[in-house]
């Protein structure tokens, strides 16, 4: 059998980008997706509050270091909003 040279374990085939597109942007892939799994344990439900409250302790000790050398730095909630209410 033939094989095609250069491709060896571990290698893979460059891509080439064709002389026209025709228009067409080329795709851009923006880091991993995020997807919820199937399954919420209590221990992931735990680990997710024990996050929260860490970026929230780190966020404080950030705004308070900030205001101590003269910066206007505080925490800004998200408004709460009615999901139904708008519709």
């Amino acid at each position: 059998m033939v094989q095609k040279g250069g491709l060896f374990k571990g290698q893979q085939k460059k891509k080439t980008i064709p002389p026209n597109r025709h228009g067409k942007v080329p795709q851009t892939r923006k880091g991993k997706r995020f997807v919820k799994p199937s399954k919420v344990t209590h221990e992931m439900e735990t680990d997710r509050e024990l996050t929260k409250f860490i970026n929230y302790c780190n966020e404080v000790k950030a705004a308070t270091a900030a205001n101590k050398e003269g910066g206007q730095l505080s925490i800004v909630k998200p408004p709460e909003s009615d999901s139904g209410a708008k519709k």
